[in-house]
């Protein structure tokens, strides 16, 4: 049985736009929060890349405005 993983391209785009904003670093500490918050929206049925990427990257600007 082949196992595709809905999350790979969404959280590589996301990566990549944070290695040319240069935060990378915060991507890296950021990432487990970031794919519990994924993963969550895979078990509510999304599974568009596009979508996952954008909702990916909200989040993520969330989570660097909470923390000083």
């Amino acid at each position: 049985m082949v196992q595709v993983n809905v999350l790979e391209k969404p959280i590589e785009r996301i990566k990549e736009t944070c290695e040319l904003a240069g935060i990378a670093d915060t991507f890296d500490r950021a990432l487990p929060e970031l794919e519990t918050f994924l993963e969550a929206e895979v078990a509510r049925g999304e599974v568009r890349e596009s979508r996952l990427t954008f909702d990916g990257l909200r989040y993520l600007r969330q989570l660097l405005r909470a923390k000083p």
